[in-house]
């Protein structure tokens, strides 16, 4: 079993910037495609950033240019650094990872619990 626990959320003025954390704890045998999604209120969920298991990232039309996703495999932790951030940032963040648990198991898709990112003067 993998959990996923997300952190770096928080209360930040427009303009200001925030990174985000998502580290992956428990069974983990390979980790593949890493994504970030986000929630509003009253919105459904949507993605925000990719970045595939050889590096490639993509990115949201709405975020393209402010935000970056990264990863450090040794850690097994994913990134969003988020720059210039405006009110229609608010949301709830979730980290979502395909992986394995073991070498025999399928590619499983697991959900972290969210961090809430609110931007407002």
């Amino acid at each position: 079993q993998v959990q996923l626990v997300e952190s770096g959320g928080g209360l930040v003025q427009p303009g200001g910037s925030l990174r985000l954390s998502c580290v992956a704890s428990g069974s983990i045998f390979r980790i593949y495609t890493m994504r970030w999604y986000r929630q509003a209120p009253g919105k459904e969920r949507e993605l925000v950033a990719t970045i595939t298991y050889g590096g490639a990232t993509s990115y949201a039309g709405s975020v393209r240019g402010r935000f970056t996703i990264s990863k450090d495999n040794a850690k097994n932790t994913v990134y969003l650094q988020m720059n210039s951030l405006k009110p229609e940032d608010t949301a709830a963040y979730y980290c979502n990872v395909d992986g394995q648990a073991d070498m025999y198991a399928g590619t499983t898709a697991y959900w972290g619990q969210g961090t809430q990112v609110t931007v407002s003067a």
